[in-house]
């Protein structure tokens, strides 16, 4: 995982309650466990008509939100299975953070260990920034994990809620298996400071 770092953004604007999952990629897509091509099939039924080609009037397959690092959604995002290739779908299609009202609680966790950062904002914050979008679509967003802040296309800045686990993995861009062998040394010196644990079938 890359370091996740401040950066600034289009918005690409779904302004739909209760995203599931299975929208989101939908069950067919599952069978792989590589994150390869998942980009492709993200919002597959929504994206493309039945031959296949992109539909014209969905969000993401128009300019600048097709190349939008930051996605605005409706309430209760990512709700529904607990699919992983959620959030894989969303990063390879170059998400790097969702802003939301709320976010299902597993989804949200899929997301932090994926480096896709859920963000969550008051109603009134959501609704206006949903309409400075409506009126001009090429108004970025600014993202600064370190301090926890978005910051709107007017100046103004918003604070967001993460657990310290998650942004500390997040901001150094390692899993929670790579945060472990970071402080394998401290564990090792951990365990030769105990007595080795006794043998009780003796």
């Amino acid at each position: 995982m890359e370091k996740f770092t401040p950066f600034e953004s289009w918005v690409a604007v779904l302004e739909v309650d209760n995203i599931d999952t299975d929208q989101i990629i939908p069950a067919r897509f599952l069978k792989t466990i590589s994150k390869a091509g998942l980009g492709d099939q993200l919002f597959f039924d929504w994206r493309y008509e039945a031959d296949g080609s992109p539909k014209a009037d969905f969000p993401l397959n128009q300019a600048p939100a097709k190349s939008a690092q930051v996605l605005l959604a409706g309430d209760n995002f990512g709700c529904g299975s607990s699919r992983e290739h959620a959030p894989w779908a969303l990063t390879q299609f170059g998400f790097r953070a969702v802003i939301s009202t709320s976010f299902a609680d597993i989804f949200r966790g899929n997301s932090l260990k994926n480096s896709l950062l859920p963000i969550i904002v008051p109603r009134d914050v959501h609704q206006k920034l949903l309409a400075v979008l409506k009126t001009n679509p090429l108004s970025t967003v600014q993202v600064d994990l370190a301090s926890q802040t978005l910051k709107l296309p007017d100046g103004s800045a918003v604070e967001f809620p993460v657990d310290e686990f998650s942004k500390t993995c997040l901001l150094e861009g390692v899993d929670e298996l790579g945060f472990l062998l970071k402080h394998e040394p401290e564990i090792a010196a951990f365990e030769a400071s105990h007595p080795s644990a006794l043998n009780t079938l003796a």
